[in-house]
C-alpha cells in the first residue's frame, strides 16, 4: 500500500497518513477503498451526513425558542414576519416567494441606523444554533454607537427580504442574519448580509457577505462581529455598500482570536 492509498477504515496494521490532515479540515480526504468502492464506515459517515443536511433544510424554526434568546439581549421584543412562501415545501420550490414579505404592516418605522433580521433560510438550526451567540456578539461591537431598530424575525426567508425590512423599518442599514445551504461537512453555518440603504430591488452586488458563522469549526461569533462593524463603518462613510465597499479591518485585530483565551468558550 502506497502513501496515496491510506488503510481501509477500521484497519489499525498501516498507519493512516491523512491522519494528520484530517484534523485541519472538515473536507473528506483520504477515504480509502474496498475493492472497486468505498470501505462501509465511510459509505456510513456519507449517509449519516447527508440526512443531518436534509434535516436542517427541513426542521422548521422554533420561533418561540428564538424569540425568548433575543429577548434576554439589550434590544427590543423581536417582531416576527412570514414570507410569502406559505409553506416549508413551497418555500425550497419558489424562492422567488421567499424574497416578498406576507404583511410587514406590524413593523414600527424605527428612523433607526441599523436593522437587524433573523432569517431562517435554508438551514434554521444554524439559527438556532448560533442566532444568539451572533447578536449578543454584534451588540458588544457596536458599543452602543448606532441606534437598532426592534430586531425581526423572519420564516421562510430568502435574503432580499431585508430589503423590504429594512425599508419598513425605516433603518440606514440592514443585516441579514440567515442559515446558509447545509453542505455534508457543515449544517449549521450562518451568513451575514449587509446592505446600506436598503429598499427593494437592490442587487447581490449591493450586498456584503460574510460567511461560515459556526464556531468552534467556523468563523467565530467576534471575528463576524468586527468584519461586521468595520463594514458598516465603511458603508457609511462610502454612502453605499456591496462590491464597491471591502473590508478593510486590520488583520492584525483578527489575529487576536487566535488566542483562546480572549474568547469566550460555547457550551
Amino acid at each position: 500500500m502506497t502513501p496515496t492509498q491510506p488503510a481501509p477504515a477500521g484497519d489499525q496494521s498501516t498507519p493512516d497518513p491523512w491522519t494528520e490532515l484530517r484534523r485541519s479540515t472538515q473536507a473528506r480526504i483520504g477515504l480509502g477503498r474496498a475493492g472497486n468502492s468505498l470501505p462501509s464506515q465511510r459509505v456510513l459517515e456519507f449517509q449519516s451526513a447527508h440526512a443531518v443536511a436534509r434535516d436542517a433544510v427541513h426542521e422548521p424554526l422554533d420561533v418561540e425558542d428564538l424569540t425568548r434568546v433575543i429577548g434576554e439581549l439589550d434590544l427590543d421584543p423581536p417582531i416576527v414576519v412570514r414570507s410569502r412562501a406559505a409553506t416549508r415545501s413551497k418555500y425550497l420550490r419558489r424562492p422567488d416567494l421567499g424574497r416578498l414579505p406576507e404583511d410587514l404592516s406590524q413593523l414600527p418605522h424605527a428612523d433607526a441606523e441599523i436593522g437587524i433580521v433573523l432569517a431562517d433560510g435554508l438551514s434554521p438550526r444554524a439559527l438556532t444554533d448560533h442566532g444568539g451567540g451572533l447578536v449578543a456578539a454584534l451588540l458588544r461591537q457596536f458599543d452602543g454607537r448606532y441606534s437598532i431598530a426592534p430586531p425581526v424575525i423572519a420564516t421562510e426567508a430568502r435574503v432580499a427580504l431585508g430589503d423590504h425590512i429594512g425599508e419598513a423599518l425605516g433603518v440606514s442599514t440592514v443585516i441579514v442574519i440567515i442559515g446558509e445551504r447545509p453542505g455534508l461537512s457543515v449544517a449549521d453555518s450562518l451568513g451575514v448580509y449587509l446592505t446600506h440603504l436598503p429598499r427593494p430591488g437592490r442587487a447581490d452586488s449591493d450586498r456584503n457577505c460574510i460567511s461560515n458563522i459556526h464556531p468552534p469549526d467556523g468563523l467565530h461569533y467576534d471575528v463576524a462581529a468586527r468584519t461586521t462593524a468595520a463594514l458598516i463603518d465603511g458603508a457609511r462613510k462610502l454612502g453605499r455598500s456591496g462590491v464597491a465597499l471591502k473590508d478593510m479591518s486590520p488583520t492584525d485585530a483578527l489575529a487576536q482570536i487566535d488566542d483562546a483565551e480572549a474568547l469566550p468558550h460555547e457550551s
